[in-house]
């Protein structure tokens, strides 16, 4: 009888430790985050880092030398790491939009939390989506794994804020930083004195895109400062982890949320926007879950994608089927060669309309602008606040720069190929060298491929996905009778191609029944400009489109065909529309208008930068109005 009683209570003891998941193999999993940098790092070969603890903690685990986000910026790229699926397949590449992912999509820490693991974020969330907090048990500035249960696993997020775009700033720009986004009080108490830089700004390396202004040197400098404050508290984290006794059964992470953080990197599609760092610790006791030893370095590509399904593996966890990423360690890890590419997107920026998409092998990377008349350095509030922007501009303007320095400042080629081992600063276009079509041609062909297979709701102008938003998500309406991708795609690409002998399909296009196809055709008439002109009557035609979206397209192509007279009333008839994102896309076109033409819309340019709920149209009237006060007194 004492004999079955005792294995009754082995019984129950033991299942209800699988149910609350306190199983003795299962690792707690950290997770350290740096803000807005590449690999700026001592472990990956920059000897004028200052970074002892990320390179001890290279030394103990294993270095990634092709890590990507899948977008250059935090929000987008978080949306990726917490779903484990492409932004530009969920609908969550816009910069801080707020549109819905469908409800079979679950932040992934939620099926952690659901097999016992305690979770935990300390602080930052930025989804770039509805939130969804029931992936977290704390979720705040004093989140720690040490409230959990004895014994209970853990993943615990700690996001370092030292190195964001920010930190560069000086001290005014951040009290005007602070004044917007916190209020008048918190500006007061941000310090006004500069810090003294510990780099010296004679000795930083500046890549050849950037000028070597003062400003530049100053803030490449100060940017090493933060990497090397940034370190310290990767060290102190890891320090805590061993004072704790946890250091033995967790699986440390440290990465970056994307690259940065000077202009031409955070946000843009180079290897400095997308490659970040990868170390990852996996103690003793876990050894199987790699084959790689202590010190290894892996040359596997992987992108963020493929973070969610690769805690899920090492936590035992079943991963779900719509996850787009592939787990590379654990007991679900998938070959190294997996993954042949690693895919990054690029929408709105703020309040800088543009559509990029990009592949990576281990050599090549290729770039596709679906919006090449746009140029690269659209102005971008926040980017300006760097006093090491506004001298790469004070200079272009003052014809001081060179061809490479130049070309942030102009349009786009419609294609765009590096050798990022041979050219990792990506200045060197290839896209035209006949020995390298083979490449150019297989990298083409995987870009539209994974567009198609996306189903990638981006191409729907984001005036039309705020609408859409409303009623469904952007995945499920791509995936619906309304939307047809391959379509969409062929459009665009012609749309994109600034081919002349394209503009009779464009024409024809223009007649589509499909919103989003007259779209992109009305936008190829305008990356054609002149050049297009036959398209002028089927353009005045679309004025008058059921589809606002549509119509500022025509009138933006119109306006630079010279006909404003037809063009600038479909911008200020439109510009009251309650939907922002056709707002900050007419807000987007009056960048080409003149002081003479703005005048009449002065009292709505105000009315719009006053807005307290929608940050990004607002900035763009500001932007407006600041440049037709200085041109009005000029």
């Amino acid at each position: 009888m004492k004999k079955s009683r005792l294995y009754i209570v082995l019984f129950v003891l033991f299942f209800t430790n699988q149910a609350i998941g306190q199983t003795p193999d299962r690792p707690n999993i950290l997770w350290i985050v740096s803000e807005d940098n590449s690999p700026f790092i001592g472990a990956y070969g920059d000897k004028f880092a200052t970074t002892p603890a990320i390179d001890k903690l290279a030394q103990e685990g294993i270095l990634y030398q092709n890590a990507f986000c899948t977008a250059a910026v935090c929000a987008p790229s978080r949306a990726t790491l917490i779903t484990g699926m492409y932004p530009s397949s969920v609908g969550t590449e816009n910069m801080r939009s707020s549109y819905p992912v469908p409800d079979f999509v679950k932040f992934f820490p939620r099926y952690l939390r659901e097999a016992g693991y305690y979770t935990t974020n300390n602080a930052k969330k930025d989804y770039n989506t509805v939130d969804q907090l029931q992936a977290w048990d704390e979720y705040s500035g004093k989140a720690t794994y040490l409230n959990r249960k004895q014994d209970q696993p853990f993943f615990a997020v700690f996001n370092l804020e030292t190195t964001h775009e920010s930190s560069i700033f000086s001290a005014a720009a951040k009290r005007e930083m602070y004044s917007q986004f916190a209020g008048a009080e918190a500006a007061k108490r941000v310090p006004l004195e500069e810090p003294a830089l510990r780099h010296d700004p004679e000795k930083v390396r500046i890549p050849p895109y950037h000028p070597s202004t003062p400003e530049m040197k100053h803030d490449w400098a100060l940017y090493y400062d933060k990497i090397q404050d940034m370190d310290a508290q990767v060290d102190k984290l890891l320090k805590d982890l061993e004072k704790a006794g946890l250091a033995e059964n967790t699986i440390v992470f440290y990465y970056a949320d994307n690259g940065g953080v000077l202009g031409r990197s955070k946000r843009f599609m180079n290897e400095s926007g997308l490659r970040i760092p990868l170390i990852i610790r996996i103690p003793e006791k876990y050894r199987s879950a790699s084959p790689l030893k202590p010190g290894s370095v892996s040359g596997r590509l992987i992108d963020f994608t493929d973070f969610a399904p690769t805690v899920l593996s090492l936590a035992g966890v079943k991963i779900p089927e719509y996850m787009q990423g592939k787990a590379f360690l654990g007991k679900a890890a998938t070959p190294d060669d997996a993954k042949p590419i690693a895919f990054g997107s690029r929408g709105r920026m703020d309040a800088g309309i543009d559509l990029v998409r990009t592949v990576r092998d281990k050599q090549y990377r290729y770039v596709a602008n679906f919006m090449p008349h746009k140029i690269y350095g659209q102005h971008i509030k926040f980017m300006w606040m760097a006093s090491s922007m506004k001298s790469w501009e004070r200079e272009f303007k003052a014809g001081r720069l060179n061809e490479v320095q130049s070309a942030f400042f102009r349009q786009k080629p419609s294609e765009e190929l590096y050798d990022v081992l041979a050219d990792p600063d990506n200045v060197v276009n290839l896209a035209g060298k006949a020995e390298l079509k083979p490449v150019l041609e297989k990298l083409r062909k995987a870009t539209f491929a994974q567009i198609t297979r996306l189903n990638d709701p981006g191409f729907i102008p984001e005036a039309g996905l705020e609408e859409i938003s409303k009623t469904t998500t952007p995945y499920e309406y791509a995936r619906s009778a309304q939307y047809n991708i391959g379509k969409v795609l062929e459009v665009a690409t012609a749309a994109s191609s600034r081919d002349k002998r394209k503009l009779p399909l464009l024409i024809k296009k223009m007649s589509d029944k499909d919103p989003v196809i007259r779209y992109w055709a009305a936008t190829g008439a305008l990356v054609l400009s002149k050049d297009a002109t036959a398209a002028s009557k089927k353009l005045t035609e679309l004025l008058d489109d059921p589809q606002a979206y549509v119509q500022v397209a025509a009138a933006e192509a119109l306006y630079h065909f010279g006909e404003k007279q037809k063009a600038l009333p479909v911008f200020f008839r439109n510009l009251s529309d309650s939907n922002t994102m056709l707002r900050v896309q007419i807000l987007s076109a009056l960048t080409a208008a003149s002081p003479a033409e703005l005048t009449p819309i002065r009292e709505d340019l105000q009315k719009i930068a006053k807005l307290k709920n929608s940050e990004y149209d607002s900035n763009a009237a500001a932007f407006l109005l600041e440049g037709l006060e200085v041109k009005t007194e000029k």
